[in-house]
This record gives structure tokens, sequence and C-alpha cells, in this order.
């Protein structure tokens, strides 16, 4: 029963995922932002594959995340196939369900886009399948979209450093892959004591 829950939520989760993305990405031009609520916004940006938007080393940096990231998820893989075999808690085997869905997910965009779509530019919006993709395997950019700026204003000038300074909470521009992720490793740490018992 766990593995068919864990498949349920690994396939939910990609489904989501992946429509979203190939969605935004062939109708919405790169950085058009629609607004839904003053504090929720889809918001199209693309970045290649670190929290946050950074990068490093250029190509190499990212073909070298890129094959981290496929190490990262068979380890994930081996966990979740090991915590069903022990029977561990359900709630663990969501969690872990949830950090390799996101986690695979990510990485169809980084191994796969590249080869798929072409840069949308102009009047032109992104194509899927193009015969002319704007890159290579392995060098995919990922899509973002999900943009929740909760509050923005100034803070106040007593503060420290930051005094004075324009900020806005949340700034994060992320995917249903992140929300995964966060969602599982969310889990972990509010059931840390249900998922892992010490043994007596």
């Amino acid at each position: 029963m766990k593995l068919k829950k864990a498949i349920s939520i690994i396939i939910l989760v990609l489904l989501i995922d992946q429509i979203s993305k190939i969605y935004i990405k062939t109708n919405f031009f790169y950085g058009e932002e629609v607004i839904v609520f003053d504090w929720f916004r889809i918001h199209f940006i693309e970045n290649n594959g670190m929290a946050w938007g950074a990068e490093f080393g250029g190509k190499a940096g990212k073909l070298f995340l890129t094959i981290f990231r496929l190490f990262a998820i068979t380890g994930i893989g081996y966990w979740l196939y090991t915590s069903i075999k022990k029977n561990a808690h359900t709630i663990l085997i969501v969690a872990i369900s949830l950090i390799f869905a996101g986690a695979m997910g990510n990485i169809i965009d980084s191994v796969f886009y590249g080869t798929i779509f072409n840069t949308p530019g102009g009047t032109n919006l992104a194509t899927l399948f193009s015969e002319e993709p704007y890159g290579k395997l392995f060098f995919g950019k990922v899509v973002d979209m999900l943009y929740f700026p909760i509050w923005s204003g100034n803070l106040p000038s007593w503060l420290p450093f930051y005094g004075g300074k324009h900020f806005t909470f949340f700034n994060a521009i992320f995917n249903v892959a992140d929300t995964s992720i966060s969602t599982g490793v969310g889990l972990l740490i509010l059931f840390n004591k249900k998922v892992f018992p010490k043994e007596l």
C-alpha cells in the first residue's frame, strides 16, 4: 500500500509540475507577470537550477550541478525504497516521495528542456519541440513562476545594515517542484520524533 501511495504522490507532483512549467514556458513571455492577488503573482523566469537563482562556474558548473542532482536523486530513491521495505511511518514515506518528486521535476528541466524548447524573443513565445533548441542535453534551465510578495516597503531606519532600504517578503520565485521539496522537508522537521523514533 505504501509503495502505491509513494508512486501516486510522485506521479501527481510530476504531472502538476511539468504541465505548469510547459504552460508557462509556451504562453508567457520571459519576465511576464500576472497579478492574481496583491500577495500572489505568476511571474515567469528561468535559472540554472541552484537555489535563489545563484550560478557558479559557467557551463562546467551547470553540468556539475545537473550530474550532482542525478546522483542525489538516486540516493533519495534508494532511501524511499528501503523505507518502504522497512515499513517505515507513512509520514516518512510521504515526505521522501515529495522530496523525490520535486527533485525529479527540476532534473527534467535541467536535463531535457535545453533540447526541446527554443529561446523566446521579441513577440515570439517559446516553442515546445523546437527545431532550434536553445541548449543541449544537461544544459536546460529550470522554469519558475510562483511569486508571493507578501509585503513590500522600506525597512525602519533604526535597523542595522538594512535600515531604510526597500525590502520585499517573500522575494523568491519558485515552482511546484520546489514547493514539493520544501513540503517534504517540512514534514520531516515537524514530525521528526514520529518518523525517526529512537530505538531503545
